[in-house]
């Protein structure tokens, strides 16, 4: 198959045009005082860098860097040729801001139409967003790639169901982009209107927080899609639209002449074995204003081997099964939240949310809770033993043992965003 922006490489076009971006991203990196601080430290120089082996001689870089340099953290450009920031929210009080040059701005739209593009989507599609605008980098970025891949654009933004529906019929968006989360809560409320028939959506792109298939799968049914697919990205990595899942759904692909992806051990920081999950360690290949020198982003994932059945070249990384700096320590184990997804997919009772509860009692010992919503259709009669058969479960993959309650469907918090799974009472 063909792609406009999409490019059709070899393995080896792959490894020259990543050592090219290597050597050009230290280069560049080498302009910023911060970085230029840390190569020193490491004994190396913008020309030291050679083949790709070169990699694993480069500090790490995290969210510390960006917060230490605030308000424009790791800057390698000129402040005159910055030409936007986006940000996203800290959690000390300030914001994580990254600068981008127009060249920067190009390339994030150009990911994000290789995105839609890998999608399915063409210039005679329509492309209704609910995402966010202002700081956030998801609302600009998600329209420059439509824009760019020549969509008609409804650029409505998160919330505010009843204008997206009456819009959806109104202008005829055969594409639909937002959370997860606000996917579900659009396709239940279409579902419950009636309004099917009335629409013309067939692919949406979902992005943002981790979804499970149960999810992907119950989206598509009630509105009747094509497809459903799982975006990656980042505001450090420009936004969304790094990374996406095709037809095949058998992870997503990432643009490999644009960034490096490493999967490492995050205790050892050293590569995790073939297929094990790892903390993701990024280098840009292009980025100007603020590149990436392997930088932690703290999601766990795994690379994936071979090649796609799709067909495309570019290789593949898992979902995303949580992050490694707010994974649950519940009395002395470690565990994320893909973990409890994957158990939960198992069975075909159960839909696809649900949320954890963490308690503390009076002798200081920990208690985790999970409700699990019981799937559409489905009765109360055998929640007693789901229950009992999913506790079960659950201790066998994650060694921990977990109090399990069946609710309704749909009686777990719906939101406009990313839904809050787990709290933390403790």
């Amino acid at each position: 198959m063909s792609y406009r922006f999409i490019p059709q490489l070899t393995d080896e076009d792959i490894r020259q045009k990543q050592l090219e971006g290597l050597r050009y991203t230290v280069r560049q990196a080498w302009n910023s005082p911060q970085y230029r601080a840390k190569l020193e430290a490491c004994g190396l120089k913008p020309d030291d860098i050679t083949s790709l082996d070169d990699l694993r001689r480069l500090p790490t870089c995290d969210v510390e860097d960006l917060r230490e340099g605030y308000p424009l953290p790791l800057l390698c450009v000129p402040p005159r040729d910055v030409a936007r920031i986006h940000a996203s929210s800290g959690t000390t009080g300030k914001r994580k801001i990254l600068a981008y040059t127009q060249r920067d701005i190009d390339t994030f739209s150009l990911q994000i139409a290789r995105c839609f593009e890998l999608a399915g989507f063409t210039p005679e599609d329509r492309m209704q967003l609910a995402v966010g605008y202002g700081l956030w980098t998801a609302g600009a970025g998600f329209q420059a790639g439509s824009e760019r891949l020549g969509m008609l654009t409804v650029p409505v933004g998160p919330g505010n169901l009843e204008m997206h529906l009456q819009l959806l019929q109104d202008l005829g968006a055969t594409g639909f982009t937002a959370t997860a989360s606000m996917a579900l809560l659009l396709a239940e409320e279409v579902e419950r209107a009636d309004l099917r028939g009335k629409i013309k959506l067939k692919r949406m792109v979902c992005g943002s927080e981790t979804r499970s298939e149960k999810m992907r799968l119950a989206i598509e049914s009630k509105l009747g899609l094509e497809g459903c697919y799982d975006i990656g990205g980042m505001t450090e990595m420009y936004g969304p639209g790094t990374a996406i899942d095709c037809d095949a759904h058998e992870g997503l692909h990432y643009w490999a002449d644009l960034f490096i992806i490493e999967v490492l051990d995050p205790a050892t920081m050293q590569p995790a074995a073939e297929g094990e999950v790892g903390e993701m360690v990024v280098t840009s290949l292009c980025k100007e204003a603020v590149p990436l020198l392997r930088y932690r982003t703290h999601d766990l994932s795994r690379l994936l081997p071979g090649q796609c059945s799709c067909g495309l070249a570019m290789p593949r990384h898992d979902r995303i099964l949580g992050r490694s700096d707010d994974m649950i320590i519940y009395r002395g184990v470690n565990i994320y939240p893909g973990q409890l997804m994957e158990v939960i997919g198992q069975f075909a009772e159960l839909g696809g949310e649900y949320q954890v509860e963490l308690t503390r009692d009076e002798r200081s010992l920990d208690h985790l809770a999970l409700t699990v919503e019981r799937g559409q259709g489905q009765t109360a009669g055998n929640d007693a033993a789901l229950a009992h058969e999913l506790e079960t479960r659950l201790h066998k993959a994650i060694m921990a043992r977990v109090s399990v309650s069946v609710a309704d469907y749909a009686s777990l918090p719906r939101t406009f965003s990313k839904s809050k799974r787990v709290v933390d009472k403790r």
